[in-house]
C-alpha cells in the first residue's frame, strides 16, 4: 500500500502523480469517509488558478457524485475561504484544489471537516485505507436517483468578504492608506482587492491576471522583491504578498524591505496581548522559528509553544493548549478567532489595525527585535531514510549542540528534500558547520 498524504493534503505533479483517476478515486474515498458523519449530503469544492484545476475539479466532482454526494463548486477562492464556507454553508466537508506555493505544474487536494478544520492524520489515514480498498469503493457507487448532483455557484465571494471585514475593528478605516497587493496570479486575485478597497484603501494591484501557468511565477510570497520595488516607487505605506492559495502572507514595509516572518509573529502577538485578545498570553510557532522570537516573547510575558512544521500542527497545538494565535516563519499566520487555517487576508488586516492603532510606520512596528543568525540549506534526495538509522547522525547532532548551536534536520513533507537549519550567535561558525553537515549527509545518502 502506498502513501498518499503529505504534510498538507495530497500533492504532486498534475497528470503524473495527481492524475484524473487518482483525484476521482480520492474523492470517492473521502466521500465514503465523510458520509459516516453526514448531515446535509453536500460537499463544497474550490480551487486556485492552475490550469490542471479544471481536470482535477471535474474528476473530484465525478467521484463525489458517483457515490451520491451533491457538490457545490465555487471556482477560484483562497484556501481559508473554503474552510470558512464549509462551515458557513453547513456542508459535510470542504475540498480545496491547490498546491499552495508550488509551481503551476503541481497541484494538490486538501480536505476540511464540517467545522472547517483540516483533517488530522488519523482521518487522513482512514481515507487512505478506503482509497486502496477497491471492493468498498465499487460497492459504494450509486445508481439512478442515488447519484449526486453538481451545482456551480458564484455568489459566495460576498460571504467571505463580509467575514474578513468583520475581523477588522469597526472604528478603523483604511482611508488615506496606500497599499500594494501582490496576489501571485492566484486564488485571491478577486477577493483581496475587494476587501481592501471596501475598507477605504488606495489599492495598487500586482500579478492579478492568472492564465493557468503564471501562479507563483516570480511573484507573490515566494518572490516579494518586485513588491518591495513597487512600494518604494509609489511611496506606498505598505505591501502585502500572498501565495497561490492565499494562506501565506509576506509583508513589505514602506521602505520596500521584507519583514521576517518571525518578527511579524512577534509584533502581532504583542498587538493581541495589548487588546486582551491573546488567549492565555501564549502563542504557537514551529521548530523552524528563530530563538530570538521566543526570547522576545518571554520578555513580554508571552509563552511560546513549538510544534512540527505545517499549519495543521499549529492548529493541533491550539486545540491541545486552548490557544488562538500562532503560525509559521514562512508566513502562515493563524488568528483562530477569525480563521481555521492560515489566512493572509485576516493577517494583513491585523497588521493594518496594529499600524493604525499604534500610529507607527510599518518599518518601526514590525521590527520589534533582532534575529539570531540562521543558516538553511536543502539537499535533494532520492529516498527518505529514517534519520536515526544513519550511522553517526546522533553523535554529530550532539557535537553541534554542544557548541551552542540549535540544529534542525527534517525531510520535506511535500518534496524529496532534506532540510537543514543551524542557528547560533556566530554566522561564520554556522556556515562552516553547515558545510560539514551537508558533506555528512551527502556521503551517507549517496546524493
Amino acid at each position: 500500500m502506498g502513501k498518499l498524504f503529505g504534510t498538507d493534503g495530497v500533492r504532486g505533479k498534475a497528470g503524473k502523480k495527481l492524475t484524473a483517476m487518482v483525484a476521482m478515486k480520492l474523492a470517492m474515498a473521502a466521500g465514503i469517509y465523510f458520509r459516516k458523519h453526514s448531515n446535509n449530503n453536500k460537499i463544497i469544492v474550490g480551487k486556485d488558478t492552475r490550469r490542471s484545476g479544471y481536470m482535477i475539479e471535474n474528476a473530484i466532482v465525478s467521484g463525489l457524485t458517483a457515490i451520491g454526494y451533491d457538490v457545490r463548486q465555487i471556482g477560484p477562492m483562497p484556501t481559508p475561504a473554503i474552510a470558512f464556507l464549509t462551515e458557513d454553508m453547513r456542508c459535510d466537508a470542504g475540498i480545496m484544489i491547490s498546491a499552495s506555493h508550488n509551481p503551476y505544474f503541481d497541484n494538490g487536494v486538501k480536505f476540511f471537516d464540517a467545522f472547517g478544520n483540516k483533517l488530522d492524520e488519523k482521518a487522513e489515514k482512514e481515507i487512505e485505507n478506503i482509497y486502496f480498498d477497491n471492493e468498498l469503493i465499487n460497492k459504494s457507487q450509486r445508481e439512478e436517483f442515488g447519484i449526486g448532483r453538481s451545482k456551480r455557484i458564484d455568489d459566495v465571494i460576498g460571504r467571505y468578504i463580509v467575514h474578513i471585514k468583520n475581523s477588522f475593528p469597526k472604528h478603523l478605516t483604511l482611508n488615506g492608506i496606500r497599499v500594494v497587493l501582490d496576489v501571485a496570479n492566484g486564488a485571491a486575485y478577486k477577493v483581496a482587492p475587494s476587501v481592501f478597497s471596501e475598507l477605504g484603501a488606495d489599492v495598487i494591484l500586482m500579478n492579478n491576471t492568472p492564465n493557468g501557468s503564471n501562479i507563483n511565477l516570480n511573484c507573490g510570497a515566494l518572490h516579494p522583491e518586485a513588491l518591495g520595488e513597487e512600494v518604494r516607487r509609489l511611496r506606498a505605506d505598505i505591501g502585502f504578498a500572498f501565495d497561490g492559495d492565499a494562506d501565506r502572507l509576506v509583508v513589505v514595509d514602506e521602505n520596500g524591505d521584507v519583514i521576517d516572518g518571525d518578527k511579524l509573529l512577534g509584533a502581532l502577538a504583542i498587538y493581541l496581548k495589548k487588546r486582551d485578545s491573546l488567549r492565555k498570553n501564549s502563542c504557537v510557532a514551529t521548530v523552524m522559528s528563530n530563538q530570538a522570537l521566543e526570547d522576545f516573547l518571554n520578555k513580554n510575558g508571552i509563552k511560546l509553544y513549538r510544534c512540527n512544521v505545517g499549519d495543521k500542527y499549529v492548529l493541533e497545538m491550539f486545540n491541545k493548549e486552548g490557544l488562538n494565535f500562532g503560525g509559521e516563519q514562512s508566513g502562515h499566520i493563524i488568528l483562530a478567532d477569525f480563521a481555521k487555517t492560515g489566512d493572509a487576508l485576516v493577517a494583513s488586516l491585523a497588521v493594518m489595525a496594529d499600524i493604525l492603532i499604534s500610529k507607527k510606520r510599518a518599518s518601526e512596528l514590525l521590527n520589534p527585535f533582532e534575529l539570531y543568525p540562521q543558516v538553511q540549506k536543502n539537499i535533494i534526495i532520492s529516498k527518505k531514510i529514517p534519520l536515526d538509522s544513519i550511522e553517526g547522525y546522533s553523535k554529530f547532532v550532539e557535537d553541534i549542540e554542544e557548541m551552542g548551536i540549535r540544529i534542525l534536520v527534517r525531510y520535506s513533507g511535500t518534496e524529496n528534500l532534506l532540510r537543514l537549519l543551524l542557528e547560533g550567535e556566530d554566522e561564520t561558525i554556522l556556515l562552516k558547520m553547515m558545510d560539514e553537515l551537508e558533506n555528512f549527509f551527502k556521503s551517507r545518502l549517496n546524493v
